[in-house]
């Protein structure tokens, strides 16, 4: 319903639209009627194509082709190599051709059991166009299917050879791997199999343990001989092979005769005596004869290793003085020490031989594991080689059995077709008409959205229950045949002054739901709107009406300082210097607040406006005494302000009065204002009771003595929305919004 009731408001604000777009309609029907001509004969051309039932095929590649043949496309049937053969053959254009051509493809339905079939129809004024357009494409469809089966097999078998040489190869290697492979690591493998390798591991540990016991014994006689004779085995082979030189013994005899002869005349003749000296002399020749000899036996000539031996003479002398038992000795030890070294050496070559066999068994599994994957490789590479050979004979044996996929399911033939007569020029008339009335509606509806306003009080209240804004009342739409008051700058007021009113039931509801928020009531109450024209100084006006006929002492400000007052509409003649002067007309109440003649209890501060700085004068310490004035001597204070989003005035009285409620009105505010003003509403801590809807379409109650619901009867549920809302205490828009 508020659909229909919006789009009835749009349609008597933007009337002219529909009558507008009827009448452009019908006159471009009219004219086309009149323009109708004769139809000229036409002759339609047909032929029908389905899919052929080949012959037995034995081929698998001849199946697929064939199967895949059969799933022809438009585009497939209609490429352009085939409308220009077909129009070529015809002597035509193909776009000329192809603006009279229709081909249609019905898919084939198991279900249903309907074929695959395509149709042909070409419609022209010429028979014998028809009779040449339609068979020359039929053949040119049929021929095609065959070049595309036979261009698959080509490609197939293409698409084999090109594959075959790198298969070949890579089986080629794979074989050779594994050839190579087994030429390498197949004995370690056979020996494996076979437990040689295993008897092979066992007897090396059995000969390393028979050379570890020889070793032991020769060690142990080793160093049996060492204790005995005092010397290492290195040591016994110097002292042997020195005390075994003869050229060493006689140098040792000769040292010894020469030490001899030197002890003897020692004792009789000074050391200085030529006899002394020379013998010393000689002492010292022998020593280094001694010297050179002992390191040409020990050094090995240059045939054997050299040994290391002490250099000095008389230990020279020492080790070159065994006697025979005791060069027998060192001869032993030297030949054990030597067994010895042997034996060790092959204790560690068998060492190595059992790691080398452990190692080879060891990595049997893997050589296995290695074998296996290649002889795998090569099953696999043969495996795919022997496939793509089969595809390759098989692809071969199908091209004896590929062939088109479409066969001449009815012949072509050409059949005249009915013409229709010119239509009546009163069905084209009717026609247009009704194309405009529904294009001139989506044209109100277009304008109405565009508009983003709303248009019915059920618009607003949604609105407002989205935004979590408090509906304080339903204001009426006032009947314009009321008395006005006198029309400023494009503004009017219509002002209620009749006693018993029933538009002011509506305004006296507001004001009791005012004086209930918060608990003790709103005593200085702020009017203001999101945008213009939406009734704010008309709702001002008559709320303080209603309050000053209930009894309470009721002052009316006029805040908007960049408009000229009102109060003419009061029957109060405005004061010419309150213009000129408007601070020094505020600081003087008794010159600043009037009483209305015709109105008991109703006071008002008119406007000193227009004023070339508004702010100033709102922001002034005059304005704040006079509200605090006014807050003091009156029961109700209504401040009228402008729209809070064109200006910053209702903002700059917000310490001064108890709250803000805000005027909208159907068909005048818009959702983003709305929006936008109740954001700027929610910020910081503005104290805000609620909206009025002005303007309301709700029937206007007559007072009745014995109602005492005012009339709220005939007020549905969600019109009383707002006045229930505000039987309770509102903490303002912020509070509303945070639950």
């Amino acid at each position: 319903m508020s659909f229909v009731k919006r789009y009835l408001i749009a349609l008597g604000k933007y009337k002219w639209i529909p009558v507008a777009s009827i009448a452009a309609t019908t006159t471009i029907a009219g004219l086309l009627s009149l323009n109708q001509t004769e139809p000229i004969p036409e002759f339609q051309g047909r032929g029908s194509l389905s899919l052929t039932q080949p012959a037995a095929i034995f081929s698998e590649t001849g199946t697929q082709i064939q199967e895949a043949g059969q799933q022809l496309t438009r585009d497939v049937l209609l490429a352009q190599n085939i409308l220009e053969a077909t129009a070529q053959r015809a002597n035509l254009d193909v776009e000329a051709m192809m603006a009279k051509l229709q081909v249609g493809i019905q898919e084939p339905n198991l279900e249903e059991g309907t074929p695959f079939l395509v149709g042909i129809n070409y419609v022209t004024d010429d028979p014998e166009e028809a009779s040449a357009v339609v068979p020359a494409l039929m053949d040119s469809m049929v021929e095609q299917s065959r070049l595309i089966n036979s261009q698959r097999l080509i490609a197939r078998i293409a698409e084999i050879n090109k594959r075959l040489p790198g298969v070949t190869e890579d089986l080629r290697q794979a074989e050779q791997r594994l050839q190579e492979y087994n030429r390498k690591e197949e004995a370690d493998i056979l020996a494996a199999r076979s437990g040689s390798l295993v008897s092979a591991l066992a007897g090396a540990k059995e000969q390393q343990r028979q050379i570890r016991l020889t070793l032991e014994g020769v060690m142990a006689q080793t160093a049996s001989l060492e204790s005995r004779l005092g010397l290492s085995a290195d040591q016994a082979y110097v002292s042997s092979a020195l005390s075994a030189d003869p050229i060493i013994a006689n140098l040792r005899v000769q040292i010894y005769q020469a030490e001899s002869q030197l002890k003897v005349l020692s004792r009789d003749l000074r050391a200085e005596h030529p006899s002394i000296i020379e013998l010393r002399n000689q002492l010292s020749a022998y020593e280094e004869l001694l010297r050179q000899r002992a390191d040409e036996v020990v050094g090995g000539n240059g045939v054997v290793a050299p040994i290391q031996v002490a250099g000095t003479a008389p230990l020279l002398r020492q080790n070159s003085s065994l006697d025979p038992t005791r060069q027998q000795l060192a001869n032993t030890l030297v030949s054990l020490k030597t067994q010895q070294d042997t034996l060790a050496q092959q204790y560690e070559a068998a060492l190595q031989t059992e790691n080398q066999l452990r190692q080879e068994y060891a990595s049997i599994p893997n050589k296995q594991l290695e074998q296996q994957r290649l002889a795998q490789e090569v099953a696999l590479k043969k495996s795919l080689y022997d496939r793509i050979q089969a595809a390759l004979i098989d692809a071969q044996a199908a091209e004896a059995e590929t062939s088109t996929s479409l066969q001449v399911a009815r012949p072509f033939s050409v059949e005249p077709l009915e013409v229709a007569a010119p239509l009546n020029p009163l069905i084209f008339i009717l026609g247009g008409a009704g194309l405009g009335a529904l294009t001139g509606g989506a044209l109100v509806f277009l304008f109405s959205m565009l508009e983003g306003r709303f248009y019915t009080k059920e618009e607003i209240q949604a609105a407002l229950r989205e935004q979590g804004a408090p509906l304080l009342e339903l204001l009426p739409l006032v009947d314009q045949r009321l008395p006005l008051g006198l029309e400023v700058d494009s503004r009017s007021v219509a002002v209620i002054t009749e006693e018993g009113s029933p538009y002011l039931n509506a305004y006296e509801r507001l004001r009791s739901s005012l004086r209930r928020i918060g608990g003790k009531g709103a005593k200085v109450v702020l009017m203001t709107s999101a945008g213009p024209q939406e009734g704010k100084t008309h709702c001002a006006y008559n709320l303080a009406i209603a309050a000053a006929r209930s009894g309470k002492r009721t002052v009316l400000i006029e805040a908007d300082l960049r408009k000229p007052s009102l109060i003419e509409a009061l029957g109060i003649a405005p004061d010419i210097g309150a213009t000129l002067e408007p601070l020094q007309y505020y600081s003087n109440s008794g010159d600043s607040i009037r009483l209305v003649p015709s109105l008991e209890n109703l006071y008002i501060v008119p406007s000193t406006g227009p004023q070339r700085q508004p702010a100033a004068i709102l922001e002034s310490s005059e304005m704040r005494r006079l509200l605090e004035e006014c807050r003091g001597r009156f029961d109700f204070v209504v401040v009228d302000t402008p729209s809070v989003l064109r200006y910053n005035d209702a903002i700059l009285l917000e310490p001064l009065v108890d709250g803000f409620v805000m005027v909208t009105r159907p068909g005048q505010t818009k959702e983003s204002l709305l929006t936008e003003a109740l954001a700027v509403l929610s910020e910081g801590q503005i104290p805000f009771f609620g909206v009025v809807i002005n303007g309301a379409d709700i029937p206007v109650v007559e007072d009745d003595p014995d109602d005492d619901e005012d009339g709220f009867a005939d007020l549905d549920d969600e019109d009383l929305l707002g006045v229930g809302a505000a039987q309770g205490p509102l903490r303002g828009y912020q509070s509303l919004r945070a639950r």
